[in-house]
């Protein structure tokens, strides 16, 4: 799946700046499909502003591509939803979002005359409990297709009869879960709106992997998730329905280390997943016959049995680790903000609030910046936030989760290339201490280009200097991933 998460450094050839947004979302959702073969866009309303006639300009503008490749059929438009119960400001976008499904139906049903919706399924984000699920379910079919049989007073026609019928009948609502306790409740979650709507054929769930990750660290968000999935897979079993897990990750290695040169290792770390995020970094910071080889070795790959994994072991080694990388959060977060302004935008995104990271205030009064600019700010300053949470873990922890997690080494030596130990001086002595004991669990060449613009953007920051921004997107360029 495509998605517009910004964490490229390159702009694509589509983009006249280098920020993306308004028609060029089209023009990227149109690529994506044409171009790469990726069969399903996310198109975003939550927490920027997007364009909900995407389904009209889409048909209108590429109609050579569309009359060949069904929207809804072929390829696939799935809407992020905000999430009322807890962006209550955001809360009407959803029924906005809502309410233009239906049109979009009749406007795909203008061009292919086959009554197949063009989008069907809706992604709401921070999932903790199966009622904002239901809820969304049932108001679509109630206040949104179930108004066509309203009648507006005694003895007229039914509201159908007057602008058209209210098609799709029902939407699909996919859970984004988000938080540790609602990852490891993610099978309960599920089986309860399950069955409640009563699904018959296949249930989706994703399990995000950057927000975790801010805030409890990037190895024990893989441990968290690895739990997840095996529970889900017990779920499915348990109904005999296919639940089919979907993992959105980003490029860094803190947000999931999932790039072209890389897929064959994660769909065998991931072997249940069956859809990937593939976010702007991939798409956009490699060149395109690395990508496309990649979306083939992913399109050509079935999902497999989730990995076996020792639930009993590994619930305390993440309590611990998460507990860890919380204390070094709290003194890493005053130069983490204060750096953070500094790294360029890629995409026009409204203030998100959620449910512990970013401008969240949660974790005793912290607040951070989304994922990925908390990722660029650590690794522009030669500090990957990989390492952090780590000094806990001996030797044994380690032996403990090799088979949940057979990609932590190389995940580890793919961040700490980037570390920079000129650099530490800037961070709490603390800091520096544990970071020393992370660092003995990986034996790795430091990239040693990337260190010297890391010396430059510290000596930027300090000096307030203007090329500040520069200097972090040349840094970026070395690791093909803004943050």
């Amino acid at each position: 799946m495509s998605t517009q998460h910004p964490d490229n450094v390159r702009s694509p050839f589509f983009s006249e700046n280098k920020i993306i947004g308004g028609d060029e979302e089209i023009k990227e959702a149109f690529y994506a499909y044409s171009h790469l073969g990726i069969r399903e866009q996310l198109w975003d309303f939550e927490g920027k502003d997007v364009d909900n006639s995407v389904v009209k300009k889409l048909l209108t503008r590429y109609e050579t591509f569309f009359r060949k490749n069904q929207l809804g059929q072929d390829v696939f438009l799935t809407y992020r939803v905000p999430n009322p119960d807890i962006e209550k400001n955001e809360g009407k976008i959803l029924l906005e979002t809502l309410e233009s499904i239906p049109r979009s139906f009749d406007a795909a049903n203008v061009f292919y005359q086959n009554n197949t919706p063009p989008v069907f399924e809706v992604y709401v984000p921070m999932v903790t409990n199966a009622k904002c699920l239901i809820r969304i379910a049932e108001y679509y079919k109630k206040y949104v297709s179930g108004k066509g049989s309203s009648v507006l007073f005694n003895n007229d026609q039914p509201l159908s009869s007057w602008v058209g019928d209210f098609s799709p009948k029902k939407v699909r609502v996919t859970p984004l879960i988000e938080d540790k306790d609602s990852m490891l409740n993610a099978a309960k979650i599920t089986e309860e709106y399950i069955r409640s709507q009563k699904v018959q054929d296949y249930m989706r769930v994703w399990l995000a992997r950057s927000d975790p990750a801010l805030n409890y660290s990037s190895f024990a968000t893989v441990l968290i998730e690895k739990i997840a999935l095996q529970r889900l897979e017990q779920l499915s079993e348990k109904l005999s329905l296919d639940i089919f897990p979907l993992l959105g990750c980003g490029s860094a290695p803190f947000r999931g280390n999932f790039k072209p040169t890389n897929v064959k290792e994660n769909l065998k770390a991931y072997p249940s997943i069956q859809t990937f995020t593939l976010q702007s970094a991939f798409k956009y910071d490699y060149e395109l016959d690395q990508v496309k080889n990649a979306i083939d070795i992913l399109e050509s790959t079935k999902a497999k049995k989730a990995l076996v994994v020792d639930e009993e072991t590994l619930l305390p080694i993440i309590e611990k680790v998460a507990a860890a990388y919380n204390e070094q959060i709290e003194l890493l977060a005053p130069i983490i903000n204060d750096f953070s302004r500094f790294v360029p935008s890629r995409r026009n995104r409204k203030l998100h609030i959620g449910l512990f990271g970013y401008s969240r205030c949660s974790n005793g009064g912290i607040s951070l910046p989304r994922a990925i600019k908390f990722c660029a700010s650590l690794y522009s300053l030669g500090l990957p936030p990989e390492l952090l949470g780590l000094h806990v873990l001996s030797e044994q922890d380690i032996d403990k989760v090799l088979h949940a997690y057979p990609n932590f080494e190389s995940d580890l030596k793919d961040a700490v290339q980037f570390f920079n130990k000129d650099n530490m001086h800037i961070f709490p002595e603390k800091i520096q201490e544990q970071v020393k004991l992370a660092l003995r669990l990986v034996n790795v060449e430091f990239n040693r280009e990337h260190q010297v613009i890391s010396n430059i953007i510290l000596n930027d920051f300090k000096k307030n200097r203007p090329e500040l921004s520069e200097n972090i997107e040349r840094a970026a360029s070395i690791r093909q991933f803004l943050g």
